[in-house]
């Protein structure tokens, strides 16, 4: 029985704060370790097979125009998830229902838009980033394939952000390791045949698989709410409450993929496979330091959205303080770990070159300091998303990533430039940007939060 509760919804209006937070967010912390887990070895499994490390920055390479083309669904997504652990929380099962019906329509929209738009617009975007000429085939192989499967991705998402809004982050956990599992076999079995292309059809069926799963489960929820064919019919109120707290956060990713796109064309711009590679191997390793950060992240914003449902806002203060402290400890343990085995993982990569790990290495311990920065900054948005306010998370990233991050990037590596620097120190300024902008970050979160406006956006339930 203790197992099998596991499985389901979890009330957080009630008990410990804490304890309902960690009940959440440890499930989240193996599932984002899983998923991370597979995408290191997609990494692992290109880097190693006989295509090389070109086909490893290839992979690289082509992540942030994927970010970019699918930022908004994922907004979505959080906004969907958000707004189903208010309902849940006000124990409104007929909302509850139109609100997941009303996900799922616009899942089924924005996957036929990106199924026709995404391989229009990889090629041009591919071009405007300064891709290198070995990198561009296989590059637009990856994000063409990825894009013609995109209802995989798109379910998967919407489905386990739904379990996640009603508190079961077991569920998308079990379901998320089988995908990782999936991945891995299809990436062993298609990627000397067919390269990078492989390891995106590997994902694109794995997470077919795990999407239909999730459906699975969530159809056999009936006591929480019942799943109808008639409820997907769109509906104006349930569509733009989603919009409302889904399109600021796509917008968010879609600001942080912008700045991604126009760093990775700083870094082609330097002309070095070998940094592009180590760009990719820190992004790879740099995953399990965020891990903490982005599972307490979401665990607050599903705690905050229950409470704030329930009308039970005299928890917020009190689940805010412990579920930061619980996240900023469990970044202080696990930066150093990272750190720690971080040339080992790396290696993994690319066995026995050296240069290329003490390259990333290098670079990781720049940003080390910026793990626990950021264990604040994703606890404390967490619970401004979900309580409703999703436009100053958007605010702050716009500051930080645009206005910051790129201009202080292309600026302090200009001036290294013109005072005739190494080009490893050039390089370096890459990431000590990234550094300034999670430091203050923090920082900038942190005063929204004290300050207190987001309380203003709170909904109504009745």
């Amino acid at each position: 029985m203790n197992i099998r509760n596991l499985f389901t919804a979890s009330d957080m209006t009630e008990g410990t704060p804490w304890k309902c937070i960690a009940r959440f967010a440890f499930p989240m912390l193996i599932g984002n370790f899983a998923q991370q887990l597979y995408n290191t070895v997609d990494a692992v499994v290109v880097g190693r097979s006989r295509w090389g490390y070109t086909a490893l920055a290839s992979v690289g390479n082509a992540l942030p125009i994927l970010n970019l083309l699918l930022a908004l669904f994922v907004g979505v997504a959080t906004g969907a998830g958000i707004l189903v652990a208010q309902y849940f929380g006000a124990k409104d099962r007929h909302g509850l229902e139109k609100s997941i019906g009303n996900c799922i329509f616009i899942s089924l929209i924005a996957s036929v838009v990106i199924m026709v738009m995404g391989p229009l617009l990889s090629g041009p975007m591919l071009r405007a980033m300064n891709t290198l000429p070995e990198m561009y085939d296989a590059c637009k192989a990856y994000l063409d394939i990825f894009f013609l499967g995109i209802v995989g991705f798109m379910f998967y998402n919407i489905f386990a952000g739904i379990l996640r809004g009603l508190g079961d982050s077991f569920s998308a956990l079990l379901f998320l390791i089988v995908c990782a599992g999936l991945n891995v076999i299809g990436d062993l079995l298609l990627v000397d045949s067919m390269g990078v292309a492989g390891v995106a059809l590997a994902t694109v069926i794995a997470q077919i698989i795990s999407a239909v799963l999730c459906l699975w489960k969530l159809r056999r929820m009936n006591d929480i709410f019942t799943m109808r064919l008639s409820d997907i019919r769109p509906e104006r109120l349930y569509l733009s409450r989603i919009i409302r707290l889904g399109i600021p956060s796509g917008v968010t990713q879609a600001i942080m993929s912008c700045s991604m796109l126009l760093v990775q064309a700083l870094i082609n711009g330097f002309g070095d496979a070998l940094l592009v590679a180590a760009n990719v191997m820190v992004m790879r390793v740099d995953g399990y330091a965020m891990l903490p950060n982005f599972s307490f992240g979401q665990a607050m914003g599903t705690y905050a959205g229950q409470n704030v449902g329930a009308g039970r806002l005299d928890r917020l203060k009190s689940g805010t303080r412990q579920g930061t402290a619980m996240a900023f400890l469990t970044a202080v343990v696990m930066t150093p770990l990272v750190l720690w085995f971080g040339p080992a993982l790396m290696d993994l990569f690319a066995p026995g070159n050296t240069e290329l790990i003490d390259l990333a290495m290098t670079m990781m311990r720049i940003l080390a300091v910026g793990y626990i920065a950021v264990s604040i900054t994703q606890s404390l948005q967490g619970v401004i998303r979900g309580a409703g306010d999703t436009m100053s998370p958007m605010w702050i990233t716009i500051a930080t990533t645009i206005l910051m991050r790129v201009p202080l990037a292309y600026g302090l590596v200009a001036i290294m430039r013109k005072a005739g620097a190494a080009l490893l120190t050039q390089e370096k300024m890459v990431f000590v940007s990234l550094l300034a902008v999670w430091v203050i970050g923090a920082v900038i979160t942190a005063i929204v939060y004290f300050k207190g406006s987001w309380r203003k956006k709170i909904p109504q339930y009745s």
